[in-house]
């Protein structure tokens, strides 16, 4: 029988919190990550749980402990994942932290390649909205090209999406106020392969480069397909991990 989840466990909330603050620049390489006593008293937790959240980071290589003087934020070499990105964007109103800068090369209606109107569930060669946003950090550079496809007709009752700007609370969150569509679940998945001659010259990669490319689907509670996202990350950023119990 499938078994209810239970809520995450406090230790692991207080770490994927520093973690998406640490992936998205809000607490910078150097900085000084709050302390087991802070942790605890801000959290209302006892100190072994914020200890654990801490331990929790440093497995991750994302702090490092100085002997006498605290914890601190190491180089990122994470990608934050799509699933990330929606939270943020939920709970926070944006899908980006003050440390990142967005451009958008590129916003329009196009003739969809074939995996793209696949992914959407349109006719080969349909036309389709496309935004295309580079994301920069001011530690880590170009560190993800983002892509953004949505059926053509959303242009009339979401006509921001044809603006290259933010439209704030994420493209789901905007398409849910403005044309009354909500997304109610998304896949994704994620594969490696060498970059395109485009995406060298977005990310400022020589060309070849392998990349890591990370495609979500979002759909409505018919099942009907929303928005295709694609992200390509350039090498050495993680964007996946997992955590599990092994009982041999």
């Amino acid at each position: 029988m499938p078994e209810i989840q239970e809520v995450l466990p406090k230790y692991k909330q207080i770490f994927g919190y520093l973690k998406d603050q640490i992936i998205r620049g809000d607490l910078r390489p150097g900085a000084e990550v709050p302390s087991e006593r802070e942790l605890a008293a801000t959290w209302k937790v006892a100190r072994p749980t914020a200890a654990k959240a801490l331990q929790a980071l440093r497995q991750d290589g994302l702090v490092e402990s100085r002997q006498g003087s605290g914890t601190f934020v190491r180089e990122p070499h994470a990608a934050p994942r799509a699933r990330e990105r929606l939270e943020r964007a939920a709970t926070l109103g944006t899908a980006y932290s003050d440390a990142e800068d967005v451009e958008f090369p590129f916003v329009g209606i196009v003739d969809g390649p074939d995996y793209v109107t696949e992914a959407l569930g349109r006719p080969s060669g349909s036309r389709v909205i496309k935004r295309q946003r580079i994301i920069s950090s001011e530690t880590g550079g170009r560190i993800e090209l983002s892509t953004s496809w949505f059926p053509a007709e959303l242009a009339t009752s979401a006509p921001r999406l044809l603006l290259g700007e933010r439209v704030g609370h994420g493209t789901l969150g905007y398409l849910a106020k403005a044309a009354g569509i909500r997304a109610a679940y998304a896949r994704d998945r994620g594969c490696s392969r060498f970059a395109s001659e485009d995406e060298c010259a977005a990310l400022g990669l020589p060309d070849p480069s392998p990349v890591l490319v990370h495609r979500l689907v979002a759909y409505d509670a018919s099942d009907v397909a929303v928005q295709f996202d694609e992200a390509v990350y350039p090498p050495e950023r993680w964007a996946f991990e997992q955590e599990y119990s092994v009982d041999l």
